[in-house]
C-alpha cells in the first residue's frame, strides 16, 4: 500500500503507480505469525513514513531502514533524516545478538561492542 509519499517517490523516479488497499495495517508492537515464527512490528520511519522492521527472537528484518554497511536514504519526498536517526537509536536499543536481514546486501551478525 502506497500513501501519498510513496506515490510521490514513484513519480520522482518516473513511475506512475496504482496501489491497492492494504489487507491489514501494521502498528508498533503488533505481531505477525508465519507458521511457527512470530515477528513483532517495530516502526522505524525515516527512509519512508511507514517503514517497519520485523523482530524475531534471534533475527531482525530491517527492510530499507538498514542496509549492509549503510542506511536507507533520507532525501526522498516524505523521508526524514531526524526520524531516521531516532529509528536507528531504537534499533541500537535492541538485544546485542541478532542476525540482521537488511533491505540490501548480505545478512549481518548484530554484535554491539561495549566498553
Amino acid at each position: 500500500m502506497l500513501g501519498e509519499s510513496g506515490k510521490e517517490t514513484a513519480r520522482y523516479f518516473g513511475y506512475e503507480c496504482v496501489s491497492p488497499p492494504a489487507d491489514i495495517l501494521l502498528r508498533e508492537g503488533s505481531y505477525l505469525k508465519f507458521g511457527d515464527v512470530t515477528l513483532r512490528v517495530v516502526c522505524t520511519p525515516g527512509h519512508s513514513f511507514g517503514s517497519v522492521v520485523l523482530l524475531g527472537e534471534t533475527e531482525v528484518f530491517t527492510g530499507d531502514t538498514l542496509f549492509a554497511g549503510s542506511i536507507g536514504r533520507t532525501d526522498f519526498p516524505g523521508s526524514s533524516d531526524r526520524e531516521m536517526q531516532l529509528s536507528l537509536r531504537k534499533l541500537l536499543s535492541l538485544s546485542d545478538f541478532f542476525v540482521v536481514y537488511p533491505g540490501h546486501g548480505l545478512q549481518l551478525r548484530w554484535v554491539k561492542k561495549t566498553g
